[in-house]
């Protein structure tokens, strides 16, 4: 089994709408656009364990690995790719674990605190001790009608902490899980939160409204694996494809789209196509689908489904999903991107690697 702690990249992340995405390695970080492998931008000063970006902006909120003074862990620097100067500096008593971004709000969570800044003056807008957060877990949604932060509640148990960031107010506790989180990620609109445990045997989906109900719980099995990254699919409205990376090399793919297919034969209400009559309801087994062995065991990845293309039979009254096609990126913390082009019916999957790219190789005037 590989480690992740021996592997090349330091951080990978992708933009809030995946079109691009950036790591950091020993030696610099890369900037990338997803869908044309092309490397964008480079920048080779040091080792950086945060690279994060703000959509397809100049503006980067980086954090040095800390091997050399001027790159220090605790030090967040907003950098402009554009004129390769830094902006400005914001220096913490503690290692900065986690960056978030969107259009209005930067956020910096450390081991034991959360920082709410307004993105363009810088001003601090909320600060919060937290439970000890030695991953740096942290969820936060890019939409403005939907600021939320997501953070650990507990250390014993996986519950989340629900902020809306805009007004700088709690919105809920949602008691997602028995064992302590291992990720949590909002859809595209922060109308839905996905959250796994250590556990790692159960998914489950909030509608973060009423975050009270379950919309969805998925069970990947009697897995001893943990789950990497989670990552929904790009619809505005309900989610339709939620992508898992986890240690044991596999990536799981639930299907939501079937699931509230299903849902609405059953009940002609909104509600009802949506949130199941058991809130402990565990969908359908068929819902499910694993590419064993995508990436070497043991190795961090991250993955997210960057187009859905629906098939549907407008024959039938409602109309009837038939299938889906799915493009999928994979970046791995040895070095590698994937592109996976998916097909999914009700009952099974069928896949392909389009394409895979050495990250550490790829160079300004090469197209892979």
């Amino acid at each position: 089994m590989a480690s992740s702690s021996s592997c090349p990249i330091l951080c990978a992340s992708f933009n809030q709408d995946n079109s691009c995405f950036a790591i950091g390695t020993k030696d610099g970080f890369r900037i990338f656009d997803t869908n044309t492998g092309k490397l964008c931008y480079e920048r080779a000063v040091g080792g950086f364990s945060i690279v994060e970006m703000l959509f397809t902006s100049s503006l980067l909120a980086i954090v040095g690995a800390g091997d050399q003074p001027s790159l220090s862990p605790r030090r967040l620097c907003l950098f402009n790719t554009t004129t390769e100067a830094p902006l400005r500096d914001l220096n913490f008593l503690t290692s900065i674990l986690a960056i978030r971004m969107n259009k209005k709000r930067l956020i910096v969570i450390l081991q034991d605190k959360a920082y709410v800044y307004e993105l363009n003056s810088l001003s601090i807008l909320d600060t919060f001790d937290t439970v000890p957060n030695i991953k740096g877990l942290c969820a936060f949604s890019p939409c403005l009608d939907a600021c939320y932060m997501a953070l650990p509640a507990s250390t014993t148990k996986g519950s989340v902490l629900l902020y809306n960031v805009l007004d700088c107010n709690l919105h809920c506790e949602i008691e997602a899980h028995r064992s302590p989180l291992a990720a949590m990620v909002f859809s595209s609109n922060g109308m839905y939160i996905a959250t796994a445990s250590e556990q790692g045997t159960l998914v489950r989906v909030h509608l973060v409204s009423d975050a009270t109900k379950q919309s969805y719980s998925f069970r990947r099995g009697s897995y001893s694996s943990t789950i990497f990254s989670l990552s929904f699919g790009p619809s505005k409205q309900l989610p339709d494809i939620l992508a898992a990376t986890s240690s044991s090399g596999s990536i799981h793919l639930f299907t939501l789209g079937f699931a509230s297919h299903l849902r609405s034969k059953r009940s002609s209400g909104f509600l009802g196509s949506i949130i199941p009559d058991v809130v402990n309801d565990v969908l359908d087994p068929a819902y499910h689908h694993v590419l064993h062995n995508a990436v070497p065991a043991g190795v961090k990845s991250s993955a997210v489904v960057c187009k859905v293309e629906n098939v549907v039979d407008t024959s039938t009254s409602p109309s009837e999903l038939l299938a889906c096609r799915v493009n999928m990126c994979v970046i791995t913390y040895n070095g590698y991107f994937q592109e996976y082009n998916l097909s999914i019916d009700a009952q099974k999957l069928s896949w392909s690697l389009g394409r895979e790219t050495n990250l550490l190789t790829v160079t300004m005037d090469k197209v892979p």
